[in-house]
């Protein structure tokens, strides 16, 4: 009994902590504006079965592909097992599901069992990977101090809870072996019933100790694993899947227009003679300065991030030296919600730090780096788009501050004044091709 309430506490503990970060992170990426992404369910939920659940570009290194689909799959379907753990701790039973499986449930928990085994060598590998091998989108600046410490955190802490899964299987069995009363009978699992054999001499009273510790010490780290998710890049295990389903449809090299901008322009192209209409409607604003200019696709995007690096491993800009890294980028603008998250439960206005993200997140040289050639949209695994940011912040500085390099203004100016990029007027566009 004295489990069971302290279970039902710390259970009850667990999830409002959760539920309390989760209305945090859906507040903040509410705070952007409206965005599409209702049109075509059916190639929706395709992507979404492709790229999130199938993890569909991961594949082009099949290797770290397959190691990260253990991990995957074991977040996925051991985590079933945690299911029946908490039913257990709730009504003070023991391995409840066992007699509504009969035969199957051996199986089922042998077969968990496997794949805990592949989720430690993939844990292990990766690792080493991070931390030993000198891979360069692990090892760039972007990714130092927190955000390097995060992938080591997570991996431990996986190794740590198949480690549980695995004693409390073991001892589990052998007191089963031993005949202790509130041990159901379950038969061996495919891989704790090996390991019982070295523990099966030991005295039950030692085996309950151990037993129990790795019980609650396994739901404790799920638990604490829960709660840390919301702090981490890990978020994307659940964030994947509406990223993936709310992605853009449109071609890559496709950029949304503004229908203000080509008003605009059509005023600029009219006919000669024809007098420009007034307009009634209000002064649009161009671009986007802080996070409430963005959509909540962008922001759902930043909290979406694996920071894999593979955006910036493709960026051309990046592997030549320059400030731009479309890791950053997104990191930065998951920053500046956390920041405006932070303002709006103390009361205050969302910029009432007087901090935006363009120019105190995210800086006018790393915009202009971006050649807008689409590599970190196409090699992102989660259908996130860093570009479509850049693009709008860029949008801002030029069209609502005139912040433009040199070059960039007198092609502006050319075009508004001849309606071409070149300084001769737009009759004379041919006269190079006459001879």
């Amino acid at each position: 009994m004295i489990q069971q309430i302290l279970f039902i506490l710390v259970t009850a503990l667990a999830v409002t902590l959760f539920v309390r970060k989760v209305r945090f992170i859906r507040r903040n990426i509410l705070l952007g504006s409206r965005d599409s992404g209702r049109d075509h369910p059916g190639l929706r939920w395709k992507n979404t079965l492709l790229l999130a659940l199938g993890q569909k570009k991961m594949f082009r290194n099949p290797l770290v592909a397959v190691l990260h689909l253990f991990i995957y799959a074991g977040f996925l379907i051991i985590n079933l097992e945690i299911l029946e753990i908490i039913l257990d701790g709730l009504t003070g039973s023991h391995r409840m599901f066992a007699p509504l499986l009969g035969r199957l449930y051996p199986v089922l928990i042998g077969c968990f069992e496997v794949l805990a085994v592949l989720v430690l060598v993939a844990c292990v590998v990766f690792l080493i990977r991070r931390n030993l091998l000198r891979i360069r989108r692990f090892r760039s600046g972007d990714l130092q101090g927190w955000p390097r410490s995060d992938a080591n955190y997570i991996l431990i802490t996986e190794i740590a809870l198949m480690c549980f899964f695995l004693t409390l299987n073991t001892t589990d069995h052998a007191l089963q072996l031993q005949g202790v009363a509130h041990y159901r009978q379950t038969g061996a699992f495919w891989v704790s019933g090996l390991l019982s054999r070295w523990v099966a001499h030991w005295p039950s009273t030692r085996l309950i100790v151990w037993e129990r510790s790795a019980w609650w010490l396994h739901i404790l780290g799920i638990f604490a694993f829960l709660n840390y998710l919301p702090f981490s890049k890990h978020l994307h295990i659940l964030l994947a899947f509406p990223n993936a389903y709310y992605g853009r449809l449109v071609p890559p090299g496709q950029m949304d227009n503004m229908p203000e901008v080509a008003q605009e322009v059509s005023l600029i192209f009219q006919q000669q003679g024809q007098e420009p209409q007034a307009s009634t409607s209000p002064q649009p604003k161009f671009g986007a300065r802080d996070i409430g200019d963005l959509s909540w696709k962008n922001l759902l995007d930043a909290y979406s991030c694996t920071e894999c690096g593979r955006c910036s491993a493709a960026c051309p800009a990046t592997q030549t030296g320059k400030q731009l890294s479309p890791r950053k980028i997104m990191m930065d603008t998951r920053d500046r919600m956390e920041a405006v998250g932070r303002n709006l439960d103390r009361g205050k206005n969302a910029g009432a730090d007087g901090k935006f993200l363009l120019g105190d997140y995210i800086s006018e040289e790393e915009l202009r780096a971006c050649t807008t050639c689409n590599a970190c949209v196409q090699e992102c695994p989660v259908s996130i788009s860093p570009l479509d940011i850049i693009l709008q912040l860029r949008r801002y500085l030029v069209m609502e501050e005139s912040r433009a390099p040199q070059e960039w203004q007198m092609m502006f100016n050319n075009i508004e004044n001849n309606q071409a990029p070149w300084k001769f007027p737009a009759s004379g566009r041919a006269d190079w091709a006459k001879s």
